[in-house]
């Protein structure tokens, strides 16, 4: 092998080795800590998916019940905004009169 080769090969296995060295690598060499961030990222997309959906559902429901000039859409999201209080346990009749 010729000088530059060596010093080729020589420059590769450090690089390696860093690369070995960094953070990422060190990770997805370890199955059970990969596992436990899978675990934890699903854990946290699903809350944020539960509660971006409780919260599109709830502005949704009461903006329709705020329309009183379509009788059936507005008298059904009224409905469904009272079914949802009274399983809550919010009381917001009296408030209102």
């Amino acid at each position: 092998m010729t000088q530059s080769t060596d010093e080729e090969i020589r420059a590769l296995r450090e690089e390696i080795a860093k690369f070995n060295g960094h953070r990422f690598v060190r990770v997805q060499n370890s199955v059970w800590l990969m596992l436990w961030q899978a675990l934890l990222r699903g854990m946290a997309v699903g809350l944020g998916t539960v509660i971006g959906a409780s919260i599109l559902v709830s502005a949704v429901v009461y903006m329709l019940s705020q329309i009183d000039f379509l009788p059936i859409i507005g008298d059904w999201a009224k409905e469904i905004s009272q079914a949802i209080q009274s399983s809550t346990g919010v009381d917001t009749e009296g408030a209102s009169e």
